[in-house]
């Protein structure tokens, strides 16, 4: 049973972290990331105290000992250390996209999957990985094996994502970098992420992009819209989650006529006001294809308020809806 097993990875993983916690004089998150790499290595390269060492090799021991451990639970495991670390951080940017929007984003991918098919291995990139929990996620779904790219510029979430990645046995390339800041990677079949919301504060960087701020700071999520459509092949599809208020802030305009002249908009669907403390900082789910050759645009796009995901019959309608508009779409 997935519980029982994700329970036991749970426990492994925090008391580890815990006694690693204790021993180095580490915070949760950094001691989460040493005990990941002790799970995966099978060992451990720190000279512990034997007491500590003792009590590690138990826990690898007993971790060995699980059997038929699916990527999935691994990632809730995880998951779920890294939001016990999280509660205990201090650092603002520290958060975690909800497992339900990331299991949504996984089915969302798989239903364009049959408009991108012509990468036997797809690359999935975000450009704003964080612990790896939504790319692994959506990874973890997809109908063929793809390939993975992060960046991110924290490096305590960039190693708990390299630590995620390497125990859930998938194949991804991690950079350690400000994705506003550094060059592109081309050509990417599927771009998803959870952006960061707020202002770019290095202005001689944001003035190469088109979507810079007339005056002052400029938003970090319209730069890392136009860094996602840039990296994007012809084609390709981008699951961005952006604020609700994207299209209704002072640049707006702009970006509305950058988006139309770069892309197409397939779907904005906005994610229950139950998951946020606060209405005003809830998210939609925006559904991009960069333009290409041949590729017809939808009569109308797909714009939906989704609704609470534990109302299981009125989401099972809504993704019926979801389900039927993507299949009548012409390629």
């Amino acid at each position: 049973m997935e519980g029982s097993t994700l329970t036991e990875i749970y426990e492994i993983l925090d008391q580890g972290t815990e006694v690693i916690k204790h021993e180095m004089n580490l915070a949760y998150l950094d001691a989460l990331a040493e005990m990941g790499e002790i799970l995966f290595q099978g060992n451990s390269t720190h000279e512990f105290s034997q007491s500590t060492k003792r009590r590690l090799t138990d826990l690898l021991e007993s971790y060995k000992e699980l059997t038929e451990v699916t990527k999935e639970e691994l990632r809730k495991a995880f998951q779920l250390a890294v939001l016990k670390g999280m509660k205990a951080a201090t650092q603002a940017h520290h958060a975690m996209t909800p497992d339900a929007v990331s299991l949504f984003m996984g089915y969302l991918v798989n239903k364009v999957g049959r408009l991108n098919t012509d990468n036997d291995t797809p690359v999935v990139m975000d450009p704003a990985v964080g612990s790896g929990n939504l790319l692994t996620a959506v990874m973890n779904q997809m109908a063929s094996k793809a390939h993975g790219i992060g960046a991110e510029a924290d490096e305590t979430l960039l190693r708990l994502s390299y630590v995620n990645a390497n125990l859930q046995k998938h194949s991804i390339d991690l950079f350690h970098q400000d994705s506003v800041a550094t060059p592109l990677v081309k050509n990417v079949d599927v771009i998803l992420s959870d952006l960061p919301i707020g202002f770019y504060p290095n202005d001689s960087i944001a003035e190469k992009y088109e979507l810079k701020a007339k005056t002052g700071h400029s938003y970090v999520h319209h730069l890392l819209i136009e860094q996602s459509i840039n990296h994007s092949k012809e084609g390709g599809f981008l699951f961005l989650l952006v604020p609700n208020f994207l299209f209704e802030s002072e640049e707006a305009k702009e970006l509305h006529k950058y988006i139309k002249k770069e892309a197409i908009i397939y779907s904005f669907l906005q994610l229950p006001k139950t998951m946020f403390k606060n209405s005003q900082w809830g998210k939609s789910i925006l559904i991009l294809r960069k333009k290409a050759e041949g590729i017809y645009e939808p009569r109308q796009a797909l714009l939906a308020e989704l609704p609470s995901f534990s109302n299981e019959r009125a989401l099972a309608d809504m993704m019926s809806r979801i389900s039927t508009w993507f299949d009548e779409l012409k390629e």
